[in-house]
């Protein structure tokens, strides 16, 4: 390997063994080599979860040393860890100033939820949901999207990725940001999770939430697979244009043919429909017909989600009375209905809270500042 001059070490997070093994020749390896060294690297850094080249034992030294100056493995800093009462945990994470965003951790009985980010704040501004108040920020590098998935793993002791009873069972695309307004990068970072030598999570256990881009869901079905939730909310138009005002552009009835043409879709393969619960807004008995009626001939499944509180939120949850009603008008139907359980509202990691903890803790520090530079000024 011929390293020439000073080289900021290029994290090797996130690229695909094509890109690892195009960065392996660019260093002077021969096209054979670094095809051979990029699997052996590929397998350490996504199977084993290795943090220094020198835990590669079956590389030779030499390499091993040079690898360690021209490439790096590190993951997203993480800025702060909550733990809820219930086991939830939320990380606070950095790559750079200003970019900050947070990744969540829902352990249940028969599996373990990574709840990932695809941006930094959101475009979308709708209206339940505390993440659209946060001023959009960036689209998330592979590096940062699967880098989630590492340092969820590393904090709860979860390698290699082939062990039995993993821990991170599943992955959700439903942190802060619309994933299909990051297709590519998305894209990139969940063919690294999928890759049975890599993270090793089957595309069934892969769910991308949208809120409703029409335009992409059919090339999310073909050039992803994952499956796919909707971020529906409401039946009708008028009340979806102001929860989801993405709705302004792509309609419901868009929306739900988009949806019946997802490739794949089937009854061993359903869309889920999120639907969240807001007091004497879209809890009628009359919206839960209007959701059983709308979704008539789509393999679905229907997630209750009731609200989850934040400062200054312009609406409540409905009374819980009123979700069992709804819910048993959809079960009913035929469709399976579960209310959600709210996990983790305690450290503002429910669904929808996403965005408080970067904003506080930039406020905090601001804060600290400020006062330790008061203090500074102070006679004694």
């Amino acid at each position: 390997m011929n390293i020439k001059g000073p080289m900021t070490p290029l994290p090797l997070i996130g690229l695909s063994v094509a890109e690892l093994t195009a960065a392996l020749e660019a260093t002077g390896l021969d096209a054979k080599a670094a095809r051979m060294r990029a699997r052996q690297l590929w397998n350490w850094v996504y199977v084993h979860g290795a943090r220094d080249f020198a835990a590669m034992t079956n590389l030779a030294k030499d390499f091993r040393a040079r690898s360690s100056e021209a490439f790096g493995l590190t993951r997203p800093e993480i800025v702060t860890e909550q733990i809820s009462e219930d086991g939830t945990r939320k990380w606070l994470l950095r790559t750079g100033p200003g970019v900050e965003f947070e990744t969540v951790y829902i352990p249940e009985e028969d599996r373990g939820t990574l709840c990932v980010s695809s941006q930094v704040g959101c475009t979308l501004n709708c209206r339940f949901c505390h993440t659209g108040t946060q001023k959009f920020v960036k689209n998330l590098t592979p590096f940062e999207i699967v880098g989630q998935v590492m340092v969820a793993r590393d904090a709860l002791g979860d390698w290699p990725s082939t062990k039995e009873n993993r821990r991170v069972t599943n992955v959700v695309m439903m942190g802060m940001g619309e994933p299909l307004y990051n297709f590519d990068n998305v894209k990139a970072a969940l063919a690294i999770v999928a890759d049975g030598d890599g993270l090793a999570l089957s595309r069934r256990r892969i769910t991308l939430s949208t809120a409703g881009v029409v335009p992409m869901i059919e090339r999310a079905g073909n050039e992803i697979g994952s499956s796919l939730a909707i971020s529906l909310h409401a039946v009708r138009d008028e009340l979806r244009d102001v929860l989801v005002p993405l709705n302004k552009k792509y309609p419901i009835a868009e929306l739900m043919a988009a949806c019946r043409s997802y490739p794949g879709v089937s009854n061993a393969r359903r869309i889920t429909f999120e639907y969240v619960m807001l007091k004497g807004v879209n809890d009628s008995l009359a919206d839960a017909r209007g959701l059983v009626k709308l979704l008539a001939g789509i393999p679905a499944k229907i997630n209750l989600i009731p609200f989850n509180p934040w400062p200054g939120a312009p609406y409540e949850c409905s009374d819980w009375e009123q979700i069992e009603t709804f819910a048993e008008i959809v079960n009913r139907a035929g469709y399976a209905s579960p209310v959600r359980t709210p996990r983790g509202r305690d450290i503002m990691a429910a669904c929808g809270q996403l965005k408080s903890a970067s904003v506080k803790e930039r406020a905090s520090t601001r804060m600290a500042q400020m006062q330790s530079a008061e203090l500074a000024r102070m006679p004694e």
